[in-house]
């Protein structure tokens, strides 16, 4: 494949992987939202609290939207390691989307409705970016490509004959 071919190759399925991310992440932004909502207009908890709330029931949906949609191809043989680099990360996501809207709230004060909203919505677009690199770095690791592991085949295929000795007397 010629290295222009490779590198379109490599942007359609960057491409792919960031359309499929974003879904679920479009879908998981419906449930941070929405539960997030309900916890304010329906109970005494304070915004910021009640944000986090629906920031963790949207990290729990989009860990299942991830594992079994987006990255259902990549590396599946270390779960536990898996999951807790996902939480690790999701919970450095949440730190990042509940601080805007905490600086929002407390610092300035921009704490009506709407503004709760837009400020939940900037932060979740902040720790969207972070979650994205660190999904698919550390988190759903890509298999190795199988050309890769082809031409390693082939040259190992190759490399058996030629490994072989020739009966015939030992050299003392």
């Amino acid at each position: 494949m010629s290295e222009r071919g490779a590198l379109r190759t490599r942007l359609e399925l960057l491409a792919r992987e960031v359309a499929k991310f974003g879904a679920v992440g479009a879908l998981g932004l419906v449930v941070n939202m929405v539960v997030s909502n309900l916890i304010w207009r329906t109970t005494e908890i304070p915004v910021v609290r009640a944000g986090l709330m629906g920031t963790v029931v949207a990290i729990l949906f989009n860990y299942v939207g991830f594992r079994y949609w987006t990255y259902r191809d990549r590396d599946k043989t270390g779960r536990t390691r898996e999951l807790m680099l996902f939480l690790l990360f999701s919970a450095v996501g949440a730190v990042i989307e509940t601080g805007v809207l905490y600086v929002a709230t407390y610092g300035f004060g921009w704490n009506s409705p709407v503004q709760s909203n837009v400020f939940k919505i900037v932060g979740i677009g902040i720790a969207t970016l972070f979650r994205f690199w660190s999904y698919r770095t550390w988190v759903f690791r890509a298999l190795p490509a199988k050309e890769a592991v082809l031409s390693a085949e082939r040259f190992l295929e190759q490399r058996r004959p030629s490994d072989e000795v020739a009966p015939g007397p030992v050299p003392r």
